[in-house]
């Protein structure tokens, strides 16, 4: 191979390596999540959001998940801000993109308050307020808001592509993230909005899987 070449073949390597991330930050992050919330004593999907499982003595282990997941992340949407299409969309996909891995981040920095019986020990009822527990809920928010609105700025490029398809699978993939975080936030405690919740997590996390497995694999 020439230095031409090799100069040529650095820069796809580095895109593919980049996108490679955002295909396993979803699937990484869920399977962690949902190991611990089926194991650990006290936990209940219907009750508790996975936040809650930075709580307690195994809690370093979702921080971990936090913390790597967001690197992992961070890592796409560098790789995105080299695979799309040059133009506006482009430059603010990548980046809204990043500001969610970085507010989970701050989540695992500002862990959730303990509450409604989890960890155990843990009185019944929503506890008490920290400042921890506050910064966990304003980063987290801002961080859904920006991965919402990424979901549509993408959508918008995709369907200038002529991508119908997957413009319309990343605008339902928005609303229903958008939806199931103003479901937990409204502090209802309900199982619907806790089962919806993971539900609008685990959609934008294929979401982001496949969209950077699409360019992964155009890359190539």
């Amino acid at each position: 191979m020439t230095t031409q070449q090799l100069t040529h073949a650095r820069p796809i390597s580095t895109q593919r390596l980049l996108l490679g991330c955002g295909v396993v930050a979803g699937p990484f992050y869920v399977t962690v999540a949902l190991a611990q919330a089926l194991t650990r004593e006290g936990f209940d999907l219907a009750r508790h959001p996975w936040s809650f499982l930075a709580n307690g003595e195994l809690g370093w282990i979702q921080t971990a998940n936090f913390v790597l997941t967001a690197l992992a992340t961070i890592a796409a949407a560098a790789g995105l801000r080299r695979a799309l299409a040059p133009g506006r969309g482009a430059r603010w996909a990548p980046a809204l993109v990043g500001a969610f891995g970085a507010g989970m981040i701050g989540a695992a920095v500002f862990p959730a308050d303990p509450a409604m019986g989890f960890p155990a020990g843990t009185p019944e009822g929503p506890g008490a307020i920290t400042l921890s527990g506050t910064l966990h809920m304003a980063v987290g928010g801002v961080g859904f808001l920006c991965m919402t609105a990424a979901c549509y700025v993408i959508a918008s490029l995709q369907a200038r592509q002529g991508r119908g398809g997957w413009a319309l699978y990343s605008r339902v993939t928005g609303t229903l993230f958008l939806g199931s975080f103003v479901g937990i936030a409204s502090g209802s405690g309900s199982a619907w909005t806790n089962l919806m919740f993971v539900a609008g997590i685990v959609a934008v996390w294929c979401w982001l899987s496949l969209m950077s497995l699409s360019l992964y694999r155009h890359a190539a």
